[in-house]
C-alpha cells in the first residue's frame, strides 16, 4: 500500500476541494465520500450549483440598485470638472473592463486546454485497459475451446486406433485429465466480461461528452472577446445602439458565467472527492464481481503481494508440458505400430503449442503492471489534468464575472454622457454668434448672397437706366450701432472702423473689373443693391 503512494499522491487542489461542505437540499451535512449513485450525494453537488445561483442573484441585484441610483440619483454634470471626472471613470473602467476580459479569455482557454488534456488521458487509459481484458477474454476463450472440441475429438480418434493397446489408451485418458484440469484453471479466472464494465462503452461516451463539453467552453470563449471588443468599440465610437446591445449580451453572459461557474465547483468537488480515496471507491464497486485480493493486486502492484493467479498459470503450465511429454512418447511408440495415428498426433503436438504461446501471453497480461499503469495514467489525467482545467475554468467564470459588471456599470455613464452631450448641442442658440455651427451657415448664406448680388447687377448692366429703386426707406440703424458701440467700448468711433459697404468702397475680395463697376454706380442703385453687398 505504501509503494502504491509513492506512485499517486493526490495534489493539494483535489484535498482542498474535498474540504468544501457537502449539503444536501435540506440542508443535512453529508460526509465527503465519494457515492455518485446515492440520492443525497448528488444533491449535495447540485447545492454548489445553487450556491452559484445565489451569486448571480446578488451579482445582478447589485447592478439593478447601481442603475437605479444612476437613473434617480442625477447629479449636476453641466459642470467641466464633472464632466471630466465622469469621462475619467468611464475610460478607466472600459479599460480595466477590457483587461479583465482578456486575462479571462485567456485563462478560459488555457484551463479549458488542460480539462481536454486529462479527460483524453483518461479514455486513452481506458481503451488500453478495455484492449488489455478483450485480450485476456480472447485468450481464455480460444484456448478453452481448442482444449474443449480439437483435443477431445482427436483424443476420441486416437482411442479408436489404440483399442488393442491398454497403454496407449491409458495415456490418452491421463491426457484428457491434463486437459479438464487446465479448463477448469481457465474458468477459475475471473469473468472479464462482467468485471470490465464495457470500458471501450465508458471511454466512447466520455469522448462524446467533453467533445461537446470543450467546443461549449470554446464558442464561450470567443463570445466573451467579441463582447468584449464590440463593447470597447461601441465606447470609443460612442454608438448608442451598439452600446445598447452590447448590455443585452452582456446580460446574457454574466448569467452564462455564473451558470459555468456552478457547474464546473460541481465537477471539481465530485471528481476531488474521488481522487482523494480512489482505491476504495473502486474496490467497493467491484466487490460483488471480483474478488478483493485480485483488486488490491492491480491496485496497488506492490511486489510483496502475492499474484492470485500465480497458482492457476502454474498448473497450466505444468499440464501443458506433461501432455507435450506425452505426446512426444506416443509419437515415438504408437506411430510405427498404427501409421494412421500420427495425423492426430501432430495436430494435438501443434494445438498444445499453441496453447503454450497463449499461456506465455495471458501471463503478460494478468500480471498487474500494464492494467496498474493504465489505472495511474487515468488517475493523473484526471486528478492532475483535468482538476486543474476545471480551477482555471472556475477562474475564467469568476473574471468573466467581474469583467462584464464592469462593463455594465460602464455602459449606462457612456450612454448617459452621449445623451447629455448631444441635448447640449441641441440647446445651443442657431443665432448665437459663437456657435461654430452658425457661424459656418452665416459664412454659407453671406457667400450665396454676395453671388447672388453680383450676378443679378451683372445681368443688369446693360439696363442700367430701366432699373426703378424700391419705395422702401434705407436705414443706417446698424452703421450707427456699430459707430456707438465703437465710441462706447473705444471713445471716439474711427472711420477705418465702419464697415466698407456703408463708406462707398467696395470689399477687399472684389476684383478691379467689379470695383471699376462698384465706382461707376449711381447713387440709386447702390441703395437698390446695398443690402446684397452688407449681407
Amino acid at each position: 500500500m505504501s509503494s502504491a503512494r509513492v506512485d499517486y499522491i493526490a495534489p493539494w487542489w483535489t484535498y482542498w476541494l474535498h474540504q468544501f461542505p457537502h449539503v444536501n437540499l435540506r440542508f443535512q451535512p453529508l460526509d465527503h465520500t465519494f457515492k455518485p449513485q446515492e440520492e443525497n450525494y448528488q444533491q449535495s453537488l447540485i447545492f454548489l450549483g445553487c450556491v452559484a445561483a445565489a451569486g448571480l442573484g446578488v451579482n445582478l441585484l447589485c447592478l439593478a440598485i447601481y442603475l437605479s441610483c444612476l437613473c434617480c440619483c442625477r447629479k449636476d454634470e453641466e459642470e467641466e470638472e464633472s464632466k471630466k471626472s465622469n469621462s475619467c471613470c468611464v475610460t478607466w473602467a472600459a479599460v480595466a473592463a477590457g483587461l479583465i476580459c482578456c486575462v479571462a479569455v485567456g485563462v478560459g482557454f488555457y484551463g479549458n486546454s488542460e480539462t481536454n488534456d486529462g479527460v483524453y488521458q483518461l479514455t486513452y487509459s481506458l481503451y488500453n485497459a478495455n484492449h488489455t481484458l478483450a485480450g485476456v477474454d480472447s485468450l481464455v476463450t480460444g484456448t478453452m475451446g481448442g482444449m474443449q472440441s480439437s483435443l477431445n475429438d482427436h483424443l476420441s480418434r486416437l482411442g479408436e486406433i489404440f483399442a488393442t493397446r491398454g497403454d496407449f489408451v491409458q495415456t490418452l485418458h491421463f491426457m484428457q485429465q491434463m486437459s479438464d484440469n487446465i479448463i477448469k484453471q481457465l474458468l477459475g479466472l475471473p469473468d472479464w466480461e462482467k468485471a470490465k464494465v464495457d470500458l471501450a462503452a465508458i471511454a466512447d461516451q466520455t469522448a462524446y461528452v467533453e467533445y461537446y463539453r470543450w467546443l461549449t467552453y470554446l464558442l464561450i470563449l470567443i463570445l466573451d472577446l467579441i463582447i468584449c471588443l464590440a463593447a470597447c468599440l461601441g465606447l470609443a465610437k460612442q454608438s448608442r445602439w451598439l452600446l445598447t446591445t452590447m448590455m443585452v449580451f452582456g446580460v446574457l453572459t454574466l448569467i452564462l458565467s455564473w451558470a459555468s461557474l456552478g457547474a464546473d465547483v460541481a465537477t471539481a468537488v465530485g471528481t476531488s472527492d474521488f481522487c482523494v480515496a480512489p482505491d476504495k471507491f473502486l474496490m467497493n464497486q467491484t466487490k460483488d464481481i471480483i474478488s478483493s485480493d485480485i483488486v488490491h493486486y492491480y491496485l496497488y502492484c506492490s511486489q510483496t503481494l502475492p499474484n492470485p493467479f500465480q497458482q492457476s498459470l502454474t498448473v497450466f503450465q505444468r499440464s501443458l508440458t506433461t501432455m507435450q511429454i506425452q505426446i512426444q512418447g506416443l509419437l515415438q511408440f504408437a506411430v510405427p505400430l498404427f501409421p494412421t495415428a500420427e495425423r492426430d498426433l501432430l495436430s494435438i503436438q501443434h494445438l498444445l503449442n499453441s496453447s503454450e504461446a497463449s499461456l506465455h501471453q495471458l501471463t503478460a497480461l494478468l500480471d498487474c503492471r500494464g492494467l496498474n499503469k493504465d489505472y495511474l495514467d487515468a488517475l493523473i489525467g484526471v486528478c492532475y489534468d483535468g482538476v486543474e482545467g476545471l480551477l482555471y475554468l472556475c477562474l475564467f467564470s469568476l473574471l468573466a464575472a467581474c469583467a462584464f459588471s464592469v462593463m455594465l456599470c460602464a455602459i449606462p455613464r457612456a450612454w448617459r454622457q452621449i445623451a447629455n452631450r448631444d441635448r447640449d448641442y441641441d440647446d445651443i442658440d442657431d443665432g448665437d454668434p459663437f456657435n461654430p455651427q452658425s457661424r459656418r451657415m452665416t459664412s454659407h448664406h453671406s457667400q450665396q448672397a454676395n453671388m447672388h448680388s453680383f450676378c443679378s447687377y451683372s445681368s443688369s448692366m446693360g439696363s442700367q437706366t430701366s432699373l426703378q429703386p424700391p419705395a422702401q426707406t434705407v436705414t443706417n440703424a446698424p452703421l450707427s450701432e456699430y459707430m456707438n458701440q465703437s465710441a462706447l467700448f473705444g471713445g471716439n468711433p474711427r472711420y477705418e472702423n465702419v464697415p466698407l459697404i456703408g463708406r462707398g468702397s467696395p470689399p477687399p475680395s472684389y476684383s478691379p473689373t467689379m470695383r471699376a463697376t462698384y465706382l461707376s454706380m449711381t447713387e440709386d442703385q447702390i441703395r437698390h443693391f446695398g443690402e446684397d453687398f452688407r449681407a
